[in-house]
This record gives C-alpha cells, sequence and structure tokens, in this order.
C-alpha cells in the first residue's frame, strides 16, 4: 500500500518539464526523457554533507518505490535519488500496459547511466551531499543494474546493494578490476528465491570472490521478495561503511 510522506521531493533540472501530485506531494522530473524522484533528509541540516543513496527500483516498478522503501531504510541519514527505469511495453488482454523495468542491452545501459548520473547531479545540486558517499542500490533487476554501473564506474560509489539481484553477465564487467576491489558491495538474497536460486548466488559468489572483490552475503526467510528486514539491514551496512572507512 502506498503512503504519502510530505517531505517527498522530486526537483526540476533547468529546462525541462516538472508536474505536481497534489495526492503524494511528488514532484516528477524529467531528465533526457527520464523521470527522476529525489527525496530530502526530515529535518535537513543545509551545513551537513549527507550520503546519497541511489536507488533503482524493481521490475515493473517505478521512482515512486523510492517512498516506499526508504521509510524501512533511514529517512533522516541520507538524502535519495529513484531514477525511472527503461521502458518496456507487455502485452496483457486487449490492452498494451507499460511497466519500467533495468534492460541489459548497451542501449539500455548507455540510457540508465545517464539516467542515474542526471539524478546524482540533481541532488548535489539541489542539498548538500557529500560525493565520497555515494551509493548505489537495487532490487531484482534494479540490483543487477546497480551492479553493472557499480563495477563500470567504481571511483563514483561508496558501496553497491542489490537486493535479490544477480550479478550481471556480459561487457566488460571486471575492466576496471583494480579500483574494483575497492569497492565494498553487499549482497541479499531469499532463501527459497525462483527468480535467483542457490545455485546461481553460489556461481555468483565464486566469481566475485575469484575476482577479489569485498562482498558480504546475506540471506532471509522467503523467496523474491523485499523484506523491510533487508532494507533495516541495508541502512546498517551503509552505516558501518562510513564508520569504519571513514568516508
Amino acid at each position: 500500500m502506498d503512503r504519502t510522506y510530505p517531505f517527498v521531493k522530486s526537483l526540476k533540472s533547468p529546462g525541462v518539464e516538472s508536474s505536481f501530485s497534489v495526492e503524494s506531494g511528488f514532484f516528477s522530473t524529467r531528465s533526457h526523457d527520464t523521470t527522476i524522484a529525489v527525496l530530502a533528509p526530515m529535518h535537513d541540516e543545509p551545513g551537513y554533507p549527507y550520503p546519497l543513496i541511489v536507488w533503482l527500483h524493481g521490475r515493473g516498478d517505478d521512482q515512486r518505490q523510492l517512498m516506499r522503501v526508504m521509510p524501512h531504510i533511514n529517512m533522516q541519514n541520507y538524502v535519495a535519488v529513484a531514477p525511472r527505469g527503461v521502458v518496456c511495453t507487455h502485452q496483457s488482454g486487449e490492452q498494451d500496459r507499460h511497466c519500467y523495468g533495468w534492460q541489459q542491452s548497451a542501449e539500455a545501459v548507455q540510457r540508465a547511466e545517464q539516467s542515474i548520473f542526471d539524478g546524482i547531479e540533481t541532488a548535489v545540486r539541489k542539498f548538500h551531499v557529500n560525493r565520497q558517499r555515494i551509493f548505489i542500490a537495487g532490487f531484482n533487476h534494479g540490483g543487477t543494474m546497480a551492479f553493472r554501473v557499480a563495477m563500470s564506474h567504481p571511483n563514483r560509489f561508496a558501496g553497491v546493494l542489490s537486493l535479490c539481484g544477480p550479478f550481471p553477465r556480459g561487457g566488460a564487467l571486471l575492466g576496471n578490476l583494480d579500483k574494483a576491489r575497492r569497492l565494498p558491495i553487499l549482497l541479499a538474497t531469499g532463501r527459497d528465491s525462483r527468480q535467483y536460486t542457490a545455485d546461481e548466488v553460489c556461481n555468483d559468489l565464486r566469481l566475485l570472490h575469484t575476482a577479489g572483490l569485498s562482498i558480504m552475503l546475506r540471506q532471509y526467510p522467503g523467496g523474491d521478495e523485499l523484506s523491510p528486514q533487508m532494507l533495516m539491514d541495508m541502512n546498517r551496512w551503509i552505516i558501518n561503511q562510513l564508520t569504519d572507512d571513514n568516508v
């Protein structure tokens, strides 16, 4: 069930169209044909350099998932941004319906990167964000895209978190291996998942450990759902990175 949070902000970039929904208190901002949501921290302290969470929603959802997940993570400690995924059309009965996801084609990855970095720059312009404290996270297909973008641009992020999202295949994913080895990784999975099975998780762990990457795996009861416990543990993991690494 969706909730309304009056401190949700989606911010207008120069030269782009913006609309406002009274029901949700939510601005819809378009940049390079992509809608981006930005969530302000509660009790925003202008002088504090906030960490930034970049959230990539699950398949079939959109940028508004940010409003549902952040209350389970932390509403005070972060600025958060969520771009909307690549549009795909599915047949539903006699009518087409649109859903949003993160495809892995070269063109889709390029569009995803553009959306993600546009979102980061929008947040940085409007809030006091510490560029050394940017974490990219996602759920299922969003987690897979978070992996891909973080591996391609490891210097841009302080950590990557994939919740129920397999490590991607194809492309020069380990081309920046020396830098990627300094990037902390959290992988959260459901023990009974049918979309990301235990065998697939083991294969991914074997690959990542062989590459010398720093990864923590956490498994949860259930299947392919995004649980509140995953999100609470995500907050604890990020805080540990900030505390341990002094970034």
